[in-house]
């Protein structure tokens, strides 16, 4: 069974969208878009927006429930980063391990608190996003003078989470990294090709082969523009590495595993879930558990880029990262939603907040920008599901 055009068109607006408004800034920027720089930039500038969204769609699909708490837990953890490498003089490992024992005991307590004791999401990470960003600050102050620790001095900790890998200079043609983008080209193709196939044996609703090789040919280009480009800038970003991972995980839980449908069921209708067999609470659970967990990945990342932990770190990060999931597509109201969808959605915000920073335009209109683009994707969704009615 075919897909029809309509329904194609439909499901890649956002893509549509995303290129557009690429292909806008390019123009209004002379071109400065693309150059290596900036897609380096771009990657790196909002690898925190793909690895937040990542945990908070998971919340979001259990019925539109969000993480307030993330961005000033990003402060808080970053704080105890810093005090555990430089004023503890601990090994690396050790404060990474710490780091992330603590986001699990933030996950326990937080998942605990709205999946057994029925407090409602947005007040239990109220309450972190207004005692972590004190909490985080007083740290910062008792153990600095300027209310901010440097970590520069840990270099094993940034070329972790902020090198490059295959490193060579810029504008030199780095063969490696297209050695992989060529090689992740070509993964996609057969991937593309071979899902269409099982979908057709099966019955199920496919597109058309033209319209799957004509995505494929588009995924492939970005694939190897973005390889290129990369390759000109110096080297494959190693948190761009992270990035890669983190949203394949997710992709997979999602899409291939009986806990990720569960995600899905339970945002559906919470109840029928329940009544179906599904540990509801347990679900409940788990998506604050990871978001905490996620929360900790996104800290090691901005620390290492900043390479310092300040008081202003992880400010409006919460608000990026459900902005992407809603103007991917991630419904409002939970149930619905792909990671794909997010990185779309991600992307798109990225390329927002690189082109008017390039334009130079006023941090204030930026936002305003950013408000009328989330607006018009929720307004969207909810024409669009009464179209579909």
């Amino acid at each position: 069974m075919k897909k029809s055009a309509s329904s194609v068109l439909k499901d890649n607006t956002m893509i549509i969208v995303l290129v557009l408004v690429y292909l806008f800034f390019t123009w209004r920027t002379g071109g400065a878009m693309f150059q290596p720089m900036n897609f380096n930039a771009l990657i790196t500038q909002n690898a925190y927006v793909f690895i937040l969204a990542c945990g908070m769609l998971m919340c979001m699909l259990t019925g539109g429930n969000i993480d307030l708490s993330c961005g000033s837990f990003v402060c808080f953890l970053g704080a105890m980063g810093g005090v555990f490498m430089v004023t503890k003089g601990l090994p690396t490992s050790v404060a990474i391990i710490l780091m992330l024992m603590v986001g699990i005991i933030y996950g326990f307590v937080l998942g605990y608190l709205v999946a057994y004791m029925n407090i409602p999401p947005w007040i239990a990470t109220l309450a972190g996003y207004l005692a972590f960003r004190g909490i985080g600050t007083d740290i910062l102050s008792s153990n600095s003078t300027t209310g901010s620790i440097s970590i520069a001095s840990r270099t094993d900790f940034l070329a972790i989470f902020s090198g490059k890998l295959f490193s060579t200079k810029l504008g030199e043609l780095n063969m490696v990294c297209m050695g992989v983008g060529i090689a992740a080209a070509v993964i996609v193709l057969l991937l593309n090709i071979t899902s269409r196939a099982t979908k057709v044996r099966k019955g199920y609703e496919a597109d058309s082969m033209g319209s799957v090789l004509l995505k494929s040919v588009i995924e492939v280009a970005v694939i190897i523009l973005i390889a290129y480009k990369l390759a000109l800038a110096g080297g494959i970003p190693t948190v761009f590495v992270w990035v890669v991972a983190v949203i394949l995980f997710y992709s997979f839980i999602t899409e291939k595993t009986t806990i990720g449908r569960h995600f899905y069921v339970v945002g559906g209708n919470r109840e029928a879930a329940r009544l179906s067999g599904v540990n509801t609470r347990r679900i409940m659970f788990i998506a604050y558990l990871n978001m905490a967990i996620v929360t900790v990945i996104t800290t090691w990342v901005v620390l290492a880029r900043f390479q310092a932990a300040n008081s202003t770190a992880g400010t409006n990060y919460e608000m990026d990262a459900i902005s992407a999931c809603v103007v991917g597509g991630v419904s409002a109201y939970g149930g619905a939603g792909r990671i794909f969808g997010m990185v779309i959605g991600a992307t798109l915000i990225g390329v927002i907040n690189l082109g008017m920073s390039l334009m130079n335009i006023d941090a204030n209109y930026q936002k305003v920008v950013k408000g009328v683009v989330l607006l018009g994707a929720v307004a969207f969704d909810i024409l669009s599901k009464k179209n579909a009615k």
